[in-house]
């Protein structure tokens, strides 16, 4: 087992204090500073190659990937790990019986960084390395985000530079995809650009002092998801892609393998788990604004339900009985799901198929409290109609395309049109003055667009996301690593399955 060094850690001056401007780094940061300034002056006395490492031009930070697990590559143990800044391999401990000092002597790799408290070290000699080149690989590893640079963030439209060169806009980079996680990387993509909720994880201050019990693991997605948006704008990035491997893998485990990156799955399904296993990590419960995600996303709606009486019975006299008189309930949501209309069966003079077309208020007419719809069980059958009571911040859609039957899965190819700006939800609002007068706003502007190509079931189409960048004022297509800019007439020609709509509030 690797031998841990006995000396105190020592830990390197915080990002930004010698070079950076003072706006990028957090007040947490600042608290520290003298503390870490004492113990960097230690290092120095302690080793006089601390400020002069004669192997520091051997870093390579081409090969430097933070984005998967920091596991040992000998071990494959996550306990006191360090990464090759030669060759980017992780390595356990840095004693003289550990991996990270054997593999120093074999291969005449001499520079490492510790995963977790960001120490640089050279080995075999075990000093610690101090100087100021080296504040970007610690940033790479663990971007930290002022609030005044989370305040810039939708009115900035500054671009970064790759290592190769490659300009890349942060917020708009490639997410890997694995092997079949295209339908959880349109979600994360999405999310991304949810100014609250992206403002909130981007700061781990927002949410370290939250307590979960013992044993509990939900608030591991947090975390994830946090480090996953903060790699997704940085703009220091090494690369103009990220891998959401660390994300993806606290997915399986807290889904238990409901989730994978092996098997396509339903995006909808994955966004519907994540909102509430985030509400729950969160410290949120069935109280409206318990949490974070509830605040961006839950609205309330009145459902009114009528059972329907037997056809061969009277149903004047029944009608009169309680169980068929009309019920009414306000239950929250954290989505709305649009019904589409059945595909017909005929085709056009040419043999081919007719791809019907529909306008996205007529699907939301079932919101309007007129429409109703009937819902069969097994044995009784309900009718039922909706009118919403409280509007969100962002609001949710997802458009039915898939029919699962026993045997195969359907999809309805009809097209949604849909304007970019301005869906107007007054109508679809209860008439009660009390909730009139609880919504000064009620227009909504398009932010993001998930669309479904190809043929249904899994492994046969891909996913694709929509994404409106509000500082550069311009819509992006994302499509695991391949990122293109988009005309926003193009949009609506897609085959629409989730969107989500910004409250405009001005």
């Amino acid at each position: 087992m690797a031998q841990r060094d006995a000396r105190p850690s020592l830990s390197l001056v915080a990002y930004g204090e010698d070079e950076e401007d003072e706006g990028t780094r957090s007040s947490d940061d600042d608290m520290l500073v003298p503390r870490k300034r004492a113990r960097v002056q230690k290092a120095e006395e302690e080793h006089p190659l601390s400020r002069s490492c004669p192997f520091l031009d051997t870093i390579d930070r081409t090969v430097l990937d933070f984005d998967f697990e920091k596991l040992c590559s000998v071990s494959l143990s996550n306990n006191n790990v360090y990464a090759c800044m030669v060759c980017g391999k992780y390595f356990q401990g840095r004693g003289q019986h550990s991996h990270a000092y054997t593999h120093s002597v074999q291969v005449g790799h001499h520079v490492f960084l510790n995963l977790e408290s960001l120490e640089f070290y050279c080995l075999p000699d075990n000093y610690q390395i101090i100087d100021p080149s080296l504040e970007d690989i610690k940033y790479m590893l663990r971007p930290t985000f002022s609030q005044e640079h989370v305040a810039s963030l939708d009115s900035s439209s500054k671009r970064s530079i790759a290592l190769d060169g490659t300009k890349y806009l942060p917020g708009i980079v490639g997410l890997n995809n694995i092997k079949a996680n295209d339908y959880m990387n349109v979600i994360l993509h999405c999310l991304a650009h949810v100014t609250p909720l992206r403002d909130y994880l981007l700061r781990p201050s927002n949410y370290s002092h939250i307590k979960r019990p013992p044993g509990d693991q939900k608030f591991m997605l947090v975390r994830r998801l946090g480090e996953l948006f903060r790699k997704l704008w940085n703009p220091r990035n090494f690369k103009s892609h990220v891998s959401p491997h660390e994300m993806l893998q606290a997915v399986s485990i807290l889904s238990k393998k409901r989730f994978k990156i092996t098997e396509q799955g339903d995006p909808v399904e994955f966004l519907v788990w994540l909102l509430h296993t985030l509400h729950s990590a969160l410290g949120g419960n069935r109280r409206p604004g318990s949490s974070e995600v509830h605040n961006i996303f839950q609205g309330t709606m009145r459902i009114y339900t009528r059972k329907l009486p037997p056809a061969s019975e009277d149903k004047v006299r029944l009608m009169e009985r309680e169980e068929y008189k009309e019920k009414v309930e306000t239950l929250p949501f954290l989505y709305l799901s649009l019904d589409l209309p059945v595909t017909p069966l005929f085709q056009d003079e040419l043999e081919r198929n007719i791809i019907p077309q529909i306008p996205l208020f007529d699907l939301l007419s079932k919101f309007d409290g007129a429409h109703e719809k009937e819902y069969k069980t097994h044995k009784e059958s309900y009718v039922k109609r909706f009118e919403l009571t409280k509007l969100p911040p962002y609001l949710i859609i997802c458009i039915k395309r898939f029919t699962k039957n026993n045997f195969f899965v359907e999809k309805n190819p009809t097209i949604v049109n849909f304007p970019i700006k301005d869906i107007d939800m007054a109508e679809f609002l209860s008439s009660d003055q009390e909730v009139q007068d609880a919504h000064p706003h009620t227009v909504y502007d398009l932010m993001a667009n998930i669309c479904h190509d190809g043929q249904p079931g899994a492994g046969k189409g891909t996913y694709r996301a929509h994404v409106r960048h509000m500082g550069a004022n311009q819509w992006y297509e994302l499509q695991d690593l391949h990122v293109q800019d988009l005309l926003p007439q193009m949009i609506t020609l897609a085959e629409a399955y989730i969107q989500i709509w910004q409250l405009r509030t001005n």
